[in-house]
């Protein structure tokens, strides 16, 4: 029945002619993919805006049975079906609310594009951000006891908080009691600076977010490859004097010798001018890691370590997000980089989802 299923999912694939069959690599043949379903499950959860499986990841370890999953980027489905041996669904603005299966929970890292900073911030105006429309269609249709949403910390300051408070009002009407607070991976025992608004959903009452347990994480050093191929550095850089370590755990320590800017530096700033942009910064392994975004090109930033300054590599990328190191990746250099920082943290998943069992569920 399992080979079967899997069979059928590939099926899907060939009948789609636009996916990047390149990429699959899991195959019916095979028993059971590298992440199976529990065999006796706490409890059952869908999984939309999916992505690579950054939440089905920790909820199957919890015990928790994917019944659904909808994701519309096909270098997405293609790494999702490598792991998970199932072929998410597509555009979810197209999928009948009504074929998608009960289930208790219901998880979805929307896409932040429209509300992030390093966006245009375009909000509802922007398609993406009108696709949380999909979500409260699904949520009116099956009522699941617990929502859980993520998306970028800027969201409760797009279009002066009415954006959020929308939101909140939307799912109040649906009949949920609303609890959020602004998380950060670097409080769940990753080194990443990287700060999320999560929402917490249930008809049975309020979640207490104060009960989460954290871990503070230790410093990025720790999380490195001592052997790789390792992108460094080779042009000139300064590193500053009497550095500290930010309250974020970041470290800022030097930067890349680029051309100072000349217009609309104000004296006294000139040096400024070399790292008004990330890509020009260097951090400290000593500390912390800023956010991955999800651009190859900005989304690792320079680190200095034992008198060097590289780049991290794509399997630290990953490390510091909480994945394991045998997590199948695509081999397409930027669509890899775009999906590590479009996921979430998989340890402040987890974190949330031990509570929403022992809260909510």
């Amino acid at each position: 029945m399992k080979n079967q299923a899997m069979q059928l999912s590939f099926d899907q694939i060939e009948a789609n002619q636009s996916f990047v069959k390149s990429e699959v690599k899991f195959n019916s043949s095979l028993k059971l993919p590298l992440f199976p379903s529990p065999t006796v499950s706490r409890f059952t959860f869908i999984d939309l805006f999916a992505g690579i499986g950054g939440f089905r990841i920790p909820l199957q370890e919890l015990g928790g049975k994917c019944v659904f999953t909808s994701e519309f980027n096909n270098y997405a489905k293609a790494t999702y079906y490598n792991n998970f041996g199932e072929m998410p669904a597509g555009d979810i603005t197209k999928i009948n609310v009504e074929s998608i299966p009960q289930h208790d929970v219901l998880t979805a890292g929307f896409p932040c594009q429209p509300f992030s900073i390093s966006g245009k911030m375009r909000g509802f105006e922007d398609s993406r951000g009108t696709l949380i429309y999909s979500i409260f269609k699904i949520i009116e249709a099956h009522s699941p006891k617990v929502i859980l949403l993520e998306n970028v910390k800027h969201l409760v300051h797009h279009n002066q908080g009415k954006t959020l408070n929308f939101i909140i009002c939307q799912l109040k009407q649906l009949g949920y009691f609303v609890s959020w607070q602004i998380l950060n991976a670097s409080d769940f025992g990753v080194p990443q600076n990287r700060e999320r608004i999560i929402l917490v959903c249930s008809k049975k009452g309020e979640f207490n977010f104060s009960l989460l347990p954290t871990i503070k994480s230790k410093p990025l050093k720790d999380f490195l490859d001592t052997n790789n191929i390792f992108e460094y550095l080779n042009e000139p850089f300064t590193l500053i004097d009497n550095y500290k370590q930010q309250p974020s755990g970041l470290i800022f320590i030097g930067y890349r010798n680029k051309k100072i800017r000349v217009a609309g530096v104000r004296p006294g700033t000139e040096h400024l001018s070399r790292v008004h942009k990330q890509p020009n910064r260097i951090y400290s392994a000593e500390g912390y890691h800023p956010a991955l975004p999800s651009q190859e090109t900005s989304g690792r930033f320079w680190i200095y370590l034992n008198g060097c300054v590289r780049k991290l590599t794509i399997t630290e990328c990953y490390r510091i997000m909480g994945f394991p190191d045998h997590f199948i990746r695509t081999t397409n250099s930027s669509e890899s980089y775009k999906q590590i920082g479009n996921s979430v943290c998989i340890p402040m998943v987890k974190a949330i989802g031990e509570q929403i069992l022992d809260q909510l569920l």
